[in-house]
Order: structure tokens, then sequence, then C-alpha cells
């Protein structure tokens, strides 16, 4: 037997590869599925399942494309959902053969009502490992207010209960050595306080994950787990609706975003239609030179996420601007969130913009030293911290004003257009982001502080308030 976690940190998600005898099952597989046919085909093993832990909100998952790749099943828990293509609706109980080895599915609704895990009972019997999916994270558990907003009829509430039923009922009767694969580590946003642990035995976890404690009552759990929720992303329910109802090949969307574009010919397309100019490049190089009203999303850090946070529209057409050569890989990080609509991205990249003699614009950015110099000189400037509520509540500078970009269009009614104002987000990344958008919505007086919070906090220079220990990360 063969387990692999193939975990992609960008959306802190990952998918599973199990093999057995030549036979082998993908476990909540990313949209670009080529990789698992390759992975099984190296191994001689042909892919038999394809489970689906439940209907995913924060990515969309590449069951379609693979199942018509490789004629496997698409697997998921007992649901009603009429889906938009064939699937295998499973029993709680229900068993799998792969190869040699069983995997049995374990219905447990909370999470969304769908929502089942997946054992696998090795060849002598054994039960060895258990993929959780959003059921049951690294030090918590999924957050149980989405599906909330796909069916009219659940609230938070019902579905916390439910999430408290099948934990004690399901997940912590079995046994304490249970290799947990979750579908998620750290930086998600589908559970509030996750480990940057990918895996751990079920014991550890019935020992240390707060959800787990066998003390707490259902009211008590249901309380502690909707504390400190935020309202998801925009983008998950409409992910929820393209895992249901199915979606274009990973290839036509590739194939749709893959047109280069002279300067010409990308402000041609730009001014014909209501594309989104999206520059990708890092914070720093996007500060010295932009296309007017195009906006930073730096590809380096968490780029779908962001996304699909700030992008309203998931069929928003979409022009790139990237650093040659990172194209392809923005299309496909975008279409994992579905924004399948890119259009095209600038040849050559911004030089070219420049060399063509085109209008750019900038933004003033100063480092930490002159940021303290010019707060000292003037004790009044207006300090914008678009960190989360969380981080900010944890320590910030002493007068900040909190403006999470998670919430940009609330963040920027706070922000008066006629006032400069000093921007800072952890380290640097968010800022910009922050920044970009408020200029192409005629905001002239931002100024990027470079480094961000970590680097003024080292600083010394600035006044911040006592440490306190976050209780959520969303």
């Amino acid at each position: 037997m063969k387990i692999e976690q193939i975990y992609t940190g960008c959306l802190a998600q990952g998918a599973y590869y199990i093999e057995s005898n030549g036979e082998a099952a993908i476990v909540d597989p990313l949209r670009e599925v080529q990789q698992y046919v390759d992975m099984a085909a190296r191994n001689n093993a042909k892919i038999k399942y394809i489970f689906e832990t439940h209907f995913h909100a924060d990515f969309v998952s590449g069951h379609v494309d693979l199942a018509k790749l490789t004629g496997a099943p698409i697997v998921y828990g007992p649901t009603k959902m009429n889906t938009g293509f064939e699937a295998l609706i499973g029993t709680d109980g229900q068993e799998f053969k792969l190869g040699d080895i069983k995997i049995r599915l374990v219905h447990t609704p909370g999470h969304t009502m769908e929502s089942s895990c997946f054992v696998v009972t090795d060849e002598l019997g054994a039960d060895k490992a258990i993929f959780t999916g959003d059921t049951l994270f690294i030090g918590d558990v999924g957050r149980p207010d989405l599906a909330q907003h796909v069916i009219a009829d659940l609230t938070q509430e019902k579905l916390a209960g439910h999430l408290f039923d099948s934990l004690r009922n399901k997940i912590m009767p079995l046994q304490d050595d249970l290799i947990v694969y979750p579908a998620h580590g750290a930086g998600s946003a589908c559970g509030k306080n996750m480990s940057k642990e990918t895996s751990d035995i079920l014991g550890n976890q019935k020992a240390t994950n707060y959800a787990l404690n066998p003390k707490l009552t259902k009211e008590e759990f249901i309380k502690e787990i909707l504390t400190g929720l935020t309202p998801p992303p925009s983008y998950f329910p409409k992910n929820v609706l393209m895992n249901i109802q199915g979606y274009d090949s990973i290839n036509e969307v590739m194939q749709r975003g893959s047109q280069s574009l002279t300067a010409d010919n990308f402000e041609m397309v730009a001014n014909e239609t209501h594309a989104l100019i999206l520059d990708i490049r890092n914070a720093e190089d996007f500060a010295k030179g932009f296309i007017p009203n195009s906006i930073n999303i730096g590809l380096k850090g968490s780029f779908a996420v962001w996304a699909g946070t700030l992008i309203p529209d998931i069929k928003q057409e979409i022009l790139l601007v990237a650093e040659p050569g990172t194209e392809k890989e923005a299309i496909t990080r975008l279409a994992r969130v579905g924004y399948d609509h890119t259009i095209g991205f600038l040849e050559g990249g911004f030089e070219s913009w420049k060399k063509a003699g085109k209008e750019i614009d900038t933004i003033p950015t100063v480092t930490v030293e002159q940021f303290a110099a010019i707060e000292e000189k003037d004790p009044s400037i207006l300090i914008l911290d678009v960190r989360k509520k969380s981080e900010f509540q944890s320590e910030h500078i002493i007068n900040a004003i909190n403006a999470p970009l998670d919430y940009v269009n609330e963040s920027m009614l706070l922000v008066d257009k006629s006032k400069t104002y000093y921007v800072h987000c952890a380290g640097g990344y968010r800022s910009m982001v922050f920044a970009s958008i408020l200029k192409a919505r005629g905001y002239e007086n931002l100024i990027d502080v470079a480094g961000g919070f970590s680097a003024i906090k080292n600083s010394g220079k600035f006044k911040v308030t006592d440490y306190v220990c976050p209780t959520t990360l969303l």
C-alpha cells in the first residue's frame, strides 16, 4: 500500500494518491489533473476511484476532468444534490476495494451536509489512515458556516451541532494510531486556527485539538466553534456551485488565457472589453511603474486566494501583466479558484509597455526609517494597517486604523481622498494590493511602507500595543 500527500502551499490544500496492487485512488484532486494520471502511469497503476470529501468551497476540484480522462467514478458521501456530471453517491459505511486494501466511507456532516471521511484498511484488515477533508484539521475543525450560503434552510448553529455529533460519534471512537490526513493546513480560510502540520495521529488530536475535548458539551462546542468566525471570501459559494455543476476543461481555460498580446493589442483589448488588468509582479517592481488602473496581486504570495477574495465576479475577464514565463502558472492558479476567463497577457511583460512609450503610473513608497522620521516630526499622521482584524488585535501601532484588505470595499469607507495615509501590512504584499485597488478607484494619497509591521516592530521606533496571542487567524 502506498499513500502520498500532494500539498499545494498557496492554497494550503492537500490532495492524496492511494495505491495498492496496480490500482489507485485520488482524494480531493486539484484542477490540473494530468499530474495524477502521470503518477499512476509511472507506477503502472490504473486510477479506479476519485474520492471527494465534500463539495469544496475554497478551490475548484479536478474531479470532472479526471473522471473524463480515466473513466474512474467520482464518489461522494450521502447527498441529495443533483450534480452536473455522473457521480457515485455512497452510503455511510460503504467499502470500496482498491487492489488488496479497502477504503470505507464515513459520513460526517457538519462542515457541509455531505462531508465524509475515508478510512483506509490495509491488506491485513487493520485501519491505517483517515482522509478527513474539512471535517477534522490538525489543531482545528472545518468552519460550519459555509453550506448555509448554498442551502437556505441551514444555519451555522445547525451545522455546528451536526459537526459535534460527527466528531463524537464517528471520529473520536476510532483508534488512536490512525494517521489523520486533512484537506487543508495553516493559511486556509476553511478553519479558524489550523496547524502548519499537514498530518498527525488521531490520538494526538484527541489530546490537543480543542474541538475534540470530551468535556465540551454540545452547547459549549457550538459556541466555541462559532466564536471568531468572519464572513468567508465571496468566491466560496461560487466555487461550491462549480464543483456541483461542473466547469470548462482546464485545457480550454489554459488555451483561452494563453493569448500573447503586444502592447498595442493589449491596450486595444483593455479598452474594448471590461477586462481587469491584473499585474502579478512583486510589490516593489509594481510600485515603480504600472499600467494605469491595473491592480497588483503578486504571484509569489497567496495569489489565488487573494484574487478570489478581491475580484467580485468569478466570470470577470482578466488581462495579465507578468514577468515573462510566469503567465501559465498564473492562469492555472486563477483557474484553481474558478477564475476561468483570463483572455490574454502582455507580451514581454511591463518592459514592453514602457518601451512602447505608453502611460505609466506609480505608488510612492517609504522605508521604515523614513516612516519613523515622518512620524516623529508629526505624530498625528494617518496610518492604515490593512492586516486581518485578528492580526491587528494581536499587536499594532498605537493610533493606527485597521482597514483589512479582506474587506476592501468596507475599508475604503475609512479613507478620506483628500488626506494622506501611510499603509502597511505584515510584510509588504497586502499593503501594495490595497494601495493599487484604491489607486485604481481614484485615491491618490496612499504611501506604502516597505517591509510592513515586521520591519516596523523590529525598528523599535514606534509605540506598539502589548502582544495578545490570537485565538483565530481569520
